[in-house]
């Protein structure tokens, strides 16, 4: 019974998805900076806590971002389709010479947080320098998806420090609702009841089109 209480987020055949545990869920803002690249978050609206809740995933529902059962009116296709390889299997190594990233672009979901200050690799390449190591780090820690992750000179994940939550991305400069972002290491279970590599921070779909259901390949921005 101790385990019904603790956070966790089941996929379900074609259908939404069901969080369980108290999970808070708030809106979750991009925060742009004067030259128009994404710089930080901000939270938004909070939504009234709720034990269980279930988060549209079709895309279709009128009370978003909750399910009110549209995606039995019409169809949709939610077999998932993502990897089962470890994130450390799949992920590019790119080393600097103080920072070593780790990079799967399967992951992306186009936040755009890793495009100040020329970019996330031309800063890792100068990452002994002490203002390229600080962005460098800032860009890795406001990925959402966790497509992007840095690694100080001693093998350590520079990771924030996320209780478990989930959001609904929000990114008012491009005009852009974004995926569910799921942050603490929250499991997450598939629809035929296996668990998912848990993660500090991933990226559900919430459009119906990413071809890498559950997660979030940025097909939204389409």
């Amino acid at each position: 019974m101790a385990d019904a209480k603790r956070p966790r987020i089941k996929v379900t055949r074609n259908g939404p998805y069901l969080v369980s545990g108290g999970v808070p869920l708030t809106q979750q803002i991009v925060v742009s900076g004067a030259a128009g690249i994404p710089e930080s978050w901000r939270t938004g609206q909070e939504y009234p806590t709720q034990e269980n809740y279930a988060l549209c995933r079709c895309g279709r529902s009128e009370n978003q971002p909750f399910c009110d059962g549209e995606h039995m009116r019409g169809a949709f296709d939610g077999r998932e389709t993502a990897s089962r390889r470890p994130y450390l299997e799949r992920a590019e190594t790119v080393k600097g010479p103080a920072l070593t990233l780790k990079d799967d672009k399967e992951l992306c979901v186009g936040a755009g947080f890793c495009d100040r200050a020329g970019g996330i690799r031309y800063l890792i390449s100068r990452s002994d320098n002490p203002e390229a190591k600080k962005i460098a780090i800032e860009e890795c820690r406001n990925c959402p998806s966790g497509r992007l992750v840095v690694w100080d000179e001693v093998g350590k994940p520079l990771e924030p420090g996320y209780e478990p939550s989930a959001g609904i991305m929000e990114d008012p400069q491009a005009s852009i609702s974004g995926p569910i972002t799921v942050r603490g290491s929250i499991p997450i279970e598939s629809a035929e009841g296996t668990e998912y590599e848990r993660r500090n921070r991933v990226t559900l779909c919430r459009c119906s089109r990413s071809a890498n259901k559950p997660f979030c390949d940025g097909s939204h921005m389409d």
